[in-house]
């Protein structure tokens, strides 16, 4: 099984926005364990709408992220990819998490724009991007 994650060159960290991820962290998994990984570019996919036919075609059948939008999540949804987001930290361990059953995420978690300003759902009742949150929190943008 292969599953993807939104990946920070920066940090490792699961990326938190789908629609703006500069690569992804492409995972194979055989009987509960990574067994390999590769980085790839996303700016190889010709954009923000190829996101989703780009995983399907390197095999992903899940992805691992922050937040994304609904008309992301459909994309993702119609080609067959399920979802886990709310998720930030190491992109690693979250692989190792999935692989093993013990991953957490937020099913509920999302990213609106409106008005040029990104709003995250799923942090708590009125949170916004920018706004509370603690040592960790991290939020799509």
């Amino acid at each position: 099984m292969k599953i993807a994650a939104t990946y920070s060159m920066e940090d490792g960290s699961v990326f938190q926005h789908f629609g703006r991820t500069e690569s992804f962290r492409i995972y194979t998994i055989d009987d509960g364990k990574v067994t390999g990984s590769e980085t790839v570019s996303a700016a190889e996919t010709g954009g923000h709408s190829a996101l989703a036919p780009f995983l399907m075609e390197k095999g992903v059948e899940v992805l691992i992220c922050g937040g994304l939008g609904g008309g992301a999540r459909a994309a993702l949804q119609s080609l067959g990819i399920k979802v886990y987001p709310g998720v930030s930290g190491s992109a690693d361990k979250a692989a190792e998490a999935f692989a093993s059953g013990t991953l957490e995420y937020d099913e509920d978690a999302s990213c609106h724009h409106h008005d040029g300003e990104h709003q995250c759902h799923g942090h708590g009742e009125g949170h916004e991007c920018g706004h509370g949150g603690g040592e960790g929190h991290h939020c799509c943008h």
